[in-house]
């Protein structure tokens, strides 16, 4: 392979990069705990993007369970997350491999 074609093969890779970043931003999961009554809505950047919370699960009297629920699906959410990057990313790190001095 010639440096051209590496530079023409690093651009393309570069702007297939971009727009997988693009649709990441824009992509949301859900995330919950408590059989749905946390529910946390996450973009492929793993950006919190909103929380809901069933009222039922609102007890002052037990504040450590809400806690607890929150945390488990903001992980449910991150885990989600990450495999969306992942699964959008896969094929891109996959033609990586072919390129001299990459991997």
């Amino acid at each position: 392979m010639n440096p051209r074609q590496m530079q023409q093969m690093a651009q393309q890779m570069q702007r297939q990069m971009q727009q997988i970043q693009e649709e990441l931003g824009t992509t949301m999961v859900e995330g919950s705990a408590g059989g749905g009554a946390i529910t946390i809505t996450m973009n492929g950047h793993r950006e919190v993007q909103a929380v809901a919370i069933s009222p039922e699960v609102v007890d002052p009297d037990d504040v450590e369970m809400l806690q607890d629920l929150l945390l488990a699906a903001i992980s449910d959410a991150t885990r989600k997350a990450q495999e969306l990057a992942e699964e959008r990313m896969g094929p891109l790190m996959g033609g990586m491999k072919g390129m001299p001095g990459m991997f």
